[in-house]
């Protein structure tokens, strides 16, 4: 299961993420996203854990909790949207 993690201290690493998860169960993966520009965190980051009901439990217990002086926004993440489909496209001939 997907997990996003908002709210981030710019101070907060990876590791720090993934032991605070660790409390609940196994961690397939932490990953905190940066600029891509200037690599400073854009203070949200994302994780993975193998199992449904440990995450779900990492959700409840995070969520509101403070790590690294910041209140953390924790829940299930959401597919990014697919940002081929938008617009006007249609395709198909005008005539």
């Amino acid at each position: 299961m997907n997990i996003y993690v908002g709210n981030l201290s710019n101070e907060t690493t990876e590791e720090d993420l993934s032991e605070a998860f660790r409390a609940f169960g196994q961690v397939a993966s932490a990953k905190i996203i940066t600029d891509k520009y200037s690599g400073v965190s854009r203070g949200f980051g994302f994780i993975e854990m193998p199992a449904k009901a440990e995450a779900q439990s990492a959700i409840n217990g995070l969520n509101g909790t403070e790590l690294k002086g910041q209140t953390l926004t924790v829940n299930e993440a959401r597919p990014r949207p697919d940002r081929n489909r938008g617009g006007r496209g249609g395709g198909g001939r005008r005539y």
